[in-house]
């Protein structure tokens, strides 16, 4: 009888162990912009690839389709040199995704009355704008009496990106306010000043309260937090060494995100359901406000002109960029900074988006054909963008040497 319990057991017991083993996740089909369609277990074998190829260190993708998270993914290494995987819950650095989230915040608080985006700013500040020490750069030059919200949300304020690159390393008015478009964290800066002096609520807590909370993104903020650093992905250069993480202690509207693969998707979801967002916000901030005539993105203040972009009637809305092509409307964010690389595109009719977030600075040389491959984006200007595709040295030297 006691034998009879202890082979009993001793076959129960690996049945237990084998029932509660995590089982792999089933392929996925992902639907694409031309009808087609791909296997997550095809995606998987083609990134691993491409990362190869261009020495992509770390990247992380979510697909969307029918409005809703279908796929995400995370490839590579948080920290190559402690051999440290990422995941789609690793921290990462959001850069200008940061925009598109206080782009959102404006929306809401123009379509709740709160703002105005025609209002010249200065008629919301307490005091002159060249008062403010930030400002005062602007003292001999009226034209800031102009500048409205819009200008300041869709890049036609007249700032360089930022002051320092200008040669006087000053803020400065470099042409007529509204007349063109002209990359620029400066002017989301200055619109966050307006938000908090309207509201006088922090940016940081606005977004927290009206968009974060509400989406669940609990790995997300617009400034550093201690109990990120568990699980905190560091920058790679272009020789894939580490570039560390800034820990941003203060709040800036223009690029100060941390977040993580989920999380930033949940956000995108949350504005193509018009969930995070009234269908009224939403039609305010994704309207086209300016043309974009440059051939590049950057430099930012380049006046040399190009008709490349005129077939997709390139443009921009508040805070996101936008183009047409014959699947209807798409709107998109980038992020860039040192070893850092991200991307986020919205096909609101096909109900389709892809995010894209890379903690390496060669992440932009896969965009391209990346979005071909998983949604058949033909579409997107990678040139204007600067995703321009490229193998790293080490994999080309491999190659001539394979080949001897």
């Amino acid at each position: 009888m006691k034998w009879t319990k202890a082979i009993a057991a001793f076959v129960v017991l690996p049945l237990l162990a084998i029932a509660s083993m995590p089982t792999l996740a089933e392929p996925v089909t992902i639907k694409r912009l031309d009808g087609s369609s791909i296997s997550s277990t095809e995606v998987e074998t083609q990134v691993t690839r491409m990362m190869a190829a261009s020495c992509v260190t770390g990247l992380g993708i979510a697909i969307l389709n029918d409005n809703k998270i279908v796929y995400t993914k995370s490839f590579g290494w948080r920290d190559k040199d402690q051999q440290l995987p990422l995941t789609e819950d690793t921290i990462m650095y959001g850069a200008s995704f940061t925009k598109a989230v206080f782009a959102t915040l404006v929306s809401q608080l123009v379509t709740e009355g709160v703002l105005d985006l025609d209002v010249p700013i200065q008629k919301y500040l307490p005091k002159p704008l060249p008062d403010y020490d930030n400002y005062r750069d602007l003292a001999d030059d009226p034209r800031y009496l102009t500048i409205t919200l819009r200008m300041l949300l869709n890049h036609t304020a007249g700032f360089a990106n930022f002051r320092w690159l200008n040669a006087s390393k000053k803020l400065e008015i470099k042409f007529t306010p509204g007349s063109r478009y002209a990359y620029s964290g400066e002017g989301i800066y200055l619109a966050q000043l307006v938000v908090e002096t309207v509201t006088g609520k922090k940016t940081g807590d606005l977004i927290q309260e009206r968009i974060f909370n509400p989406l669940g993104m609990h790995n997300t903020s617009m400034q550093w937090q201690d109990r990120f650093s568990d699980n905190l992905a560091v920058g790679h250069d272009a020789k894939e060494k580490p570039m560390d993480h800034v820990k941003r202690k203060k709040v800036h509207a223009a690029g100060s995100m941390d977040t993580t693969l989920n999380d930033y998707a949940h956000f995108i979801q949350g504005v193509m359901q018009a969930s995070i967002i009234s269908k009224d916000a939403k039609a305010i901030m994704l309207a086209p406000q300016i043309a974009i005539t440059t051939p590049t993105q950057f430099p930012t203040l380049s006046t040399t002109s190009s008709d490349d972009n005129k077939p997709i009637q390139l443009s921009y809305g508040l805070g996101w960029g936008i183009f047409q092509t014959p699947h209807g409307k798409a709107y998109f964010k980038e992020g860039h900074d040192d070893g850092w690389e991200n991307h986020s595109v919205v096909f609101d009719d096909q109900k389709t988006a892809v995010v894209i977030m890379s903690n390496s600075a060669n992440g932009d040389h896969i965009f391209k054909d990346l979005l071909e491959l998983l949604i058949r984006d033909v579409y997107t200007p990678w040139k204007w963008e600067g995703y321009v595709p490229l193998q790293c040295s080490r994999v080309v030297m491999g190659s001539l040497g394979s080949e001897k």
